[in-house]
This record gives structure tokens, sequence and C-alpha cells, in this order.
């Protein structure tokens, strides 16, 4: 079956000499993989691997096959063109960062629309914006919406928050529990939009604390996740 869908690159290996394999979120049926056969092998093949840069936003004609793992791409555009995000330092790190994270929670073939949006629009909001130091933090906080386990909002003024059940209590029931400064920055976050991001102040020392609450809390709820590999280069660029 041929389709056209929107697609954002989560990852690519290379395989063999001159294949990649390509896995992206698409529009249409979730998380696909694809084999690109040759692509390394050519002058006009390396055009089309620029676009498969991490977290590009692309408009592929794919044969799709339910049946199979590895789909073939027929043709390939960009969808969005951005202008900071392969080039600036900071967000080609929270780049590298974020797709390791959406690599490792996104399974699914199936679609999600508002999942997708959330993607689209929040990477456009970053490519736009000068500030992103706290970006990470806000965008893994609301993914969670879509993962199915966002804190619950009420009763926000308890001083604990469990990061095991995902609520606020008001006493310490857990030994995965949160107070103090790490529980006012998730309550300023909660109350945040991203236009509204460059109001969060936090040094390097809190934004990576909060950045390994918000892990822990991923790995809590998310049988599967691991620690992502990029954490480190991350954390540096940010010191």
């Amino acid at each position: 079956m041929v389709i056209t869908t929107q697609a954002i690159v989560l990852s690519k290996l290379r395989y063999r000499d001159n294949d990649l394999i390509v896995t992206c979120y698409t529009q249409q049926h979730g998380v696909l993989s694809f084999l690109l056969r040759g692509v390394l092998k050519s002058k006009k093949g390396l055009t089309k691997t620029a676009y498969f840069q991490l977290l590009s936003q692309l408009q592929l004609v794919i044969v799709y096959n339910p049946n199979r793992s590895l789909h073939t791409v027929k043709e390939a555009k960009p969808q969005h063109v951005y202008n900071s995000l392969h080039t600036h330092i900071l967000k080609s790190s929270i780049v590298m960062f974020l797709a390791e994270v959406l690599s490792n929670t996104l399974k699914e073939e199936e679609q999600n629309q508002t999942l997708y949006s959330y993607l689209e629009t929040t990477l456009l909001w970053l490519d736009a914006h000068q500030e992103c130091s706290n970006f990470h933090l806000l965008f893994l906080l609301k993914l969670t919406k879509y993962l199915g386990f966002y804190p619950e909002s009420t009763p926000i003024q308890h001083t604990f928050f469990n990061l095991q059940d995902g609520t606020f209590e008001a006493s310490q029931n857990s030994k995965y529990t949160i107070s103090g400064d790490e529980l006012n920055i998730l309550k300023q976050l909660l109350n945040t939009t991203f236009e509204d991001l460059y109001q969060v102040k936090l040094t390097s020392k809190q934004r990576q604390s909060f950045l390994n609450i918000m892990l822990q809390y991923y790995e809590l709820h998310l049988g599967t996740f691991k620690k992502p590999k990029s954490l480190q280069v991350l954390n540096e660029v940010f010191n």
C-alpha cells in the first residue's frame, strides 16, 4: 500500500556499507522503520540522507506493509525546514537527547494525532526561540500527558510529590518522593507554558537535578525506559 504521511525522524543506523535504517514517528501509523537502500553510495543519495537528521520533519511517500518490520520510502522531502535546530549547539544537544528519549518511549504502530501535533508544534517552537535552557524539562513533563502518567494536579498545595503514583501528598509515603526545591520547580513547570518558559530561572545544578527526577519518573512508569546515553553530553553543554 502506497501512502503519504508526515514523519519525525527518531533515529538512524548505518546498515551494511551503503544502507540506512531510519525510524520515524509518522502521523498515519505511529512508529515505523524504513530501509534506505544504497543511500550512502552516491552524491544524490547523500543529499537525501541530509533530510533524515534527528527530529527532522518530513513528508514521506512510503510503501507500507503491516506484516513487515521495515518499509520502503519512495519519496522524501522536508515538511518544515529548521533554521537553528541542527546548527545551534544548545539546541542540537537538546535534539540529540530528546530523540533518544522519544526512541525509548514511542513504540506503537498506531495513529496518535494529538501526540504528533504536540511533537510538531513544540519542535517548531524550539527552532524559533533563543531561550531554550529549560525547554527539555517542560517538554518531558508535558509529554507524560500523551504517555499516560501526567501528574495529578490536585491537591497541588501538598508538600510532597510521589513519583511512583504521580500524586501530590501531605506526607512522605514512598521512597520515591520529592519535596522542597525540587517540588517547587515541578509546581512552577506545571503552571508554565512554553511561551512563559523564559520566566523560569534555574541554576545548572537545579536543572540537572530536576532532569534526573524526570528521568526517574519515566523509569518508574515505563518499564522499558533506559536513561539516555546522551544525558552526559546535555549536562556538559548546559554547565
